[in-house]
């Protein structure tokens, strides 16, 4: 395993907030990520208020076949390079289903284990990422990275994450949020690593 990295795998198994860079999709766009698995709604308001841009699930191919969630647009003329699934919503224990509660609860019902399309509902406010089989050695985004990491830190093959945008609406770099780093003192891996931890544990 990459020891750079080994602070950043503790922090997302104790369900800590990270920030994921490197996404080589996104042109330098930066996330929040915590495992999904874990997940509050105290991290999805944190997310809400400090990365303003949309709140993912990411998962595995298979599991959001298990789930019912396909992938929209399926064909790759019509892709963004973003591979949403279908949105969902838990079937029970939700209101409006937009609350932070409601979409930690929404994010809860589909990771648990032996979860099944019975358990959700569509459309909702929850917006699925699939992740590519192969994960970050076949794709260098937030999406298989976040699942990456969660599987390295043994909290399961799930994530949230959540694009972080600065005040005036652009989205941020690094430079613009390390005040949030230092005062909430927030790890950061960069997807690169995930790739060299992938590569020296298959050796």
């Amino acid at each position: 395993m990459n020891d750079n990295i080994g602070p950043t795998i503790d922090a997302v198994a104790r369900g800590e907030m990270i920030i994921l860079t490197g996404d080589q999709l996104r042109g330098g766009d930066i996330d929040f990520c915590v495992a999904a698995s874990l997940v509050t709604a105290e991290h999805i308001n944190f997310m809400a208020k400090h990365g303003r841009g949309l709140i993912c699930l990411t998962l595995p191919r298979e599991r959001a076949v298990g789930l019912g969630i396909q992938l929209i647009n399926a064909s790759s003329d019509r892709q963004t390079g973003r591979p949403f699934g279908n949105s969902i919503e838990a079937r029970e224990g939700v209101t409006t289903g937009i609350s932070a509660a409601d979409r930690a609860h929404t994010i809860r019902t589909a990771v648990a284990p032996g979860a099944n399309s019975n358990d959700l509902v569509s459309p909702g406010h929850v917006f699925p990422l699939i992740s590519r089989s192969g994960g970050v050695d076949s794709r260098m985004s937030a999406t298989e990275g976040s699942v990456h990491l969660c599987e390295l830190a043994g909290v399961g093959s799930a994530a949230v994450i959540c694009s972080i945008m600065r005040d005036d609406g652009e989205m941020a770099r690094m430079r613009d949020v390390q005040h949030l780093i230092e005062e909430f003192d927030i790890k950061i891996c960069d997807i690169s690593g995930l790739r060299a931890s992938s590569t020296s544990g298959s050796q």
